[in-house]
């Protein structure tokens, strides 16, 4: 099993003051990557700020590392940009971003205002797709980059009172599909984590046993995988206690639904043959559901 290494190689790592982004930051290092550690400072909810970002790259440096700090919103796209262009002036390119920066403003949807909902969404998927944004035309001019997305099981499969928080993961889900088509050709390899891990953003959640088996070191094996050389592309990774898993968008073969049968009733009465999941595929574009609906078509 040979050593992956990162020697070489810029990263940049958004929320990586503390929990899963500082665990990221600091093994990217040891592993020979220069890192910048970006993060706010800011509380679970998004309000404040701290000098965290700078205790991780103090951590980095004494380790013999390189590292600088970063307190650019995620959210604010010029500060994106800024971050992205002193890396460049410092170490010359960026080859990896993990964006990992996030927030939590947990209500029911009846009980949650509508800001509440909008900034969630701003810092998860916007902000992503800031940093993203910010690195892909050096990433093109490269021909490479990698891209990690941290998505959540809340966005893949839902959780009660965080339809702000899900919505704006399973939005990254989606936005690694569509980047990792579209960075094929210049070998930027785009992927997403779904990681459950003990942070300051599930301290209020797991018990004191279970947090400490769901430490962010289990996670980060994973994550370093998926912004490897070797990494795979649209790979939606399951990570927590030490456990990975993958999850997957799939499609049923469905069925033709004809003359009276071409009715809200005739997608009731055959829903069971609609959702079959005997033959289901996973799609690698949008374009395969409108080939599986040719096929039935045809015959």
């Amino acid at each position: 099993m040979s050593t992956i290494r990162f020697d070489g190689r810029v990263a940049i790592v958004t929320g990586a003051g503390g929990g899963l982004g500082r665990e990221y930051a600091l093994e990217l290092a040891r592993r020979g990557a220069r890192v910048v550690v970006n993060d706010l400072g800011a509380a679970r909810d998004g309000t404040g700020h701290s000098d965290a970002a700078l205790a991780v790259v103090e951590a980095i440096r004494s380790a013999g590392g390189e590292a600088m700090a970063d307190g650019g919103n995620v959210a604010d796209y010029d500060q994106m940009t800024e971050m992205v262009a002193r890396a460049r002036e410092a170490w010359g390119g960026v080859h990896i971003l993990i964006n990992n920066a996030g927030v939590l403003r947990d209500k029911t949807f009846a009980k949650m205002e509508a800001a509440d909902f909008e900034f969630v969404v701003r810092v998860h998927l916007l902000g992503s797709a800031f940093a993203t944004k910010a690195c892909w035309e050096t990433f093109r001019e490269q021909n490479y980059g990698r891209v990690l997305m941290t998505a959540s099981s809340t966005g893949l499969f839902g959780n009660f009172g965080q339809a702000n928080y899900g919505a704006a993961k399973m939005g990254l889900a989606g936005l690694t599909k569509t980047l990792s088509l579209e960075g094929a050709r210049n070998d930027i390899r785009v992927n997403t984590i779904a990681p459950t891990a003990g942070t300051r953003m599930t301290q209020d959640l797991f018990p004191q046993a279970a947090f400490e088996a769901f430490s962010p070191e289990k996670v980060a094996p994973g994550a370093l995988y998926l912004v490897s050389d070797d990494a795979p592309t649209n790979v939606i990774l399951g990570a927590g206690a030490g456990v990975f898993q993958t999850s997957y968008v799939t499609l049923t073969p469905g069925a033709l639904l004809e003359g009276d049968d071409l009715s809200p009733e005739g997608v009731a009465a055959h829903l069971s043959a609609i959702t079959d999941r005997t033959g289901e595929i996973v799609p690698q574009s949008g374009a395969e559901q409108a080939m599986t609906i040719g096929r039935l078509l045809q015959g």
